[in-house]
């Protein structure tokens, strides 16, 4: 490694290439402002390269630093995936393993765990499905899955333990453009609101909050997929509710939508790993672990620069 390269400094380089902006890298990374302007300094100065055109806002990536991103990439995707295999090296003596995961996950968390946790259970026999929070409650209740990956309910159940991964806070999603006076929901009788499916947990939690709020809308859509309703967003059919984790899931549509706090005091849900208490050695805190760091640079970090709104709401939860 050359003298002056260290491994902040590709990561805030990193950022800054996916944002174009120092205030938007300094959210993703967790440091100050001028700390990101700083490391920036002294990787171009260890390189003797400008990386970046300094003249242009957003910024723009120089020849060089084009070139020199596409290494760093695959250099701190290679450290997070090795970090992320160091917690569940210790799964070899596993002869099965059963997960069930909700699909908030599907586009970036769940490919990477079923990867590290695949080639650590060596002999083993591994079982991943996906499935919505109420149906993991119930198969992780009566012991059909050894862990699961969900939404909470908040109760306490009988013979599981729950580690705590993540704060996910509810937020208003609204067409491009759409027009909103500060701290308010559509008009009613403007756009229809899109809600989930009844029978999801989310729905519950969201309706157990804002039955109030929510009382003036007609239920006219029901809707139990995430991608589905943010497609019926972008298209102008409504607005809805979700959380940040179900928000990262549909990128495809973000360039159609826009995102708000909700008016009022702030709610959350919490996502949580939940595991039989028969497992009494380290598998599950392994595991919670690295789905907390999986959480955090996959989902995250990206929500917190593209949101600014989300943060110190949007955040991992300690173990």
């Amino acid at each position: 490694m050359m003298k002056g390269i260290t491994l902040r400094g590709l990561e805030v380089f990193e950022a800054l290439a996916a944002t174009g902006s120092v205030a938007k890298a300094a959210a993703r990374t967790g440091l100050s402002q001028p700390a990101v302007s700083q490391q920036l300094r002294n990787l171009e100065t260890a390189l003797n390269t400008e990386l970046v055109d300094h003249t242009r806002r957003p910024m723009h990536l120089t020849p060089a630093g084009t070139l020199f991103l596409h290494r760093a990439e695959v250099a701190l995707a290679e450290l997070r995936l090795a970090q992320s295999e160091i917690t569940v090296m210790d799964l070899a003596h596993l002869r099965a393993l059963s997960l069930g995961i909700i699909d908030d996950f599907d586009d970036s968390v769940t490919p990477r765990l079923a990867t590290i946790l695949a080639e650590s259970l060596t002999g083993c026999q591994f079982k991943m499905i996906t499935a919505s929070s109420n149906d993991l409650t119930a198969a992780i209740s009566e012991k059909r899955l050894h862990l699961t990956i969900s939404a909470s309910t908040g109760r306490v159940l009988e013979g599981v333990v729950e580690h705590p991964l993540a704060r996910d806070p509810f937020m208003l999603v609204v067409p491009k453009g759409t027009k909103l006076a500060e701290n308010t929901l559509p008009q009613p009788g403007t756009l229809p609101l899109l809600r989930y499916d009844p029978d999801q947990l989310i729905r519950r939690q969201i309706d157990a909050h804002m039955a109030a709020d929510l009382s003036a809308y007609p239920e006219r859509f029901d809707i139990g997929s995430h991608l589905a309703l943010m497609a019926m967003v972008a298209r102008g059919i409504g607005w809805t509710i979700t959380t940040p984790l179900g928000f990262m899931r549909a990128h495809r549509f973000h360039d159609q939508l826009d995102a708000f706090p909700l008016p009022g005091p702030p709610f959350s849900r919490q996502i949580s790993l939940f595991a039989s208490e028969d497992w009494a050695d380290d598998v599950p805190l392994n595991i919670a672990q690295t789905m907390r760091r999986l959480i955090k640079t996959h989902m995250i970090a990206p929500a917190l620069a593209d949101l600014p709104f989300l943060s110190g709401h949007l955040e991992i939860l300690p173990p």
